[in-house]
């Protein structure tokens, strides 16, 4: 890590790795700063990017385990404007396992952007869509499924997203960095302590995001906008105490957050349970809710010694978390150099980790 750090490969690193009972301390090296040498520690915030959906998955299983939300629901029944032919069979279990034919972002995503839109406009946007496939015939990675997500958790737990997550995860978990969204600040307090929370880490845009300072990644726009499919800023120790209670069946230190059926559940390959996706897609390039499996063959592997079972997500600013729960093993791998087109060194590093350990 610290070679890489050198060599230019990533601004800054942080790390945190757990096998049964043991958990290491946070290894961190780099700059939370592009422009200083401000050292990145445990403390350090990131953007985490799709590491989101994970965990906006398991705070909509909440709901069904409180008999609020059937994974069967249809998504028009939560938002009537989601009226379309094509599209009223699609259901929150199709959000949750990237099979509903929505698009990853909408065709004016980066416009929407500019003019500093609300997530209403993109659901908006979301619910007039055309769909790349039939409901249910494909899996296709859509980040637009998961913002839809957001009004259908408001209404059916009476609070805001980034409320039910803050009350229902963040707060039994001791997760006091994590927020979905940057939280108003008044007189340096914040809702998430007594204090301003640490600064976050600054990514390396990549050059399609460059001159984008009032809509980028790093912009105060995208940090407080809260995007359900990629908006929740945290720590690599918080990640790896939410990782910890997938790993237990979904005990956290303080008593169960998940059930097991729901840990179960959502880190399972789903997509056997729709018929007509392709036998190829099913084994090879598997989805739990909200969770990926580890596809062994492609250049997105979560780690090469993992096997097919484990899962995780990646972020496009260049983050990664996994869970082998057969093994009883999590890692979270925080980084703020964007993923590129090919493999990630996150992979390489996640070998030499499980290497150490198994």
């Amino acid at each position: 890590m610290q070679r890489w750090v050198a060599e230019g490969e990533f601004p800054a690193l942080a790390v945190q790795l757990q096998s049964r009972n043991l958990v290491t301390e946070p290894i961190c090296t780099g700059s939370a700063s592009l422009t200083d040498a401000t050292p990145v520690n445990g403390d350090t915030r990131f953007l985490v990017a799709s590491l989101t959906k994970p965990v906006v998955a398991m705070g909509v299983l909440l709901l069904v385990e409180q008999g609020r939300i059937g994974l069967n629901d249809r998504v028009v029944d939560w938002l009537p404007e989601f009226s379309a032919a094509n599209r009223k069979t699609m259901t929150v279990r199709h959000l949750l396992s990237h099979t509903s034919g929505l698009p990853d972002m909408l065709p004016d995503n980066r416009e929407l952007r500019r003019q500093r839109s609300k997530l209403d406009a993109f659901v908006r946007g979301t619910c007039t869509v055309d769909l790349e496939f039939p409901v249910g015939r494909g899996a296709r990675y859509q980040s637009m499924g998961y913002a839809l997500l957001g009004p259908i958790v408001a209404a059916a737990s009476g609070m805001p997203l980034s409320e039910w997550l803050r009350t229902r995860i963040f707060q039994p978990l001791g997760m006091a960095a994590t927020s979905l969204g940057e939280p108003a600040a008044s007189n340096g307090k914040s809702r998430m302590g007594k204090r301003a929370p640490a600064p976050i880490a600054e990514i390396a845009v990549p050059e399609e995001q460059q001159g984008g300072d009032d809509w980028n990644w790093n912009s105060p726009y995208w940090r407080a906008l809260g995007a359900p499919w990629g908006g929740m800023i945290s720590t690599v120790t918080d990640l790896s105490r939410f990782c910890r209670a997938m790993v237990n069946g979904g005990l956290g230190p303080n008593g169960r957050v998940f059930s097991l059926a729901s840990v179960k559940l959502a880190t399972q390959n789903r997509l056997h349970d729709f018929p007509d996706i392709t036998d190829a897609e099913r084994r090879t390039r598997g989805w739990g809710l909200g969770w990926r499996m580890n596809w062994l063959d492609h250049h997105t592997v979560f780690c090469d010694l993992l096997p097919e079972t484990a899962c995780g997500h990646w972020g496009a600013t260049g983050t990664l978390f996994w869970l082998d729960c057969e093994r009883e093993l999590a890692a979270v791998l925080l980084s703020t150099q964007p993923l590129g087109r090919g493999g990630s060194k996150l992979t390489q590093l996640s070998n030499a980790m499980v290497a150490a350990l198994c």
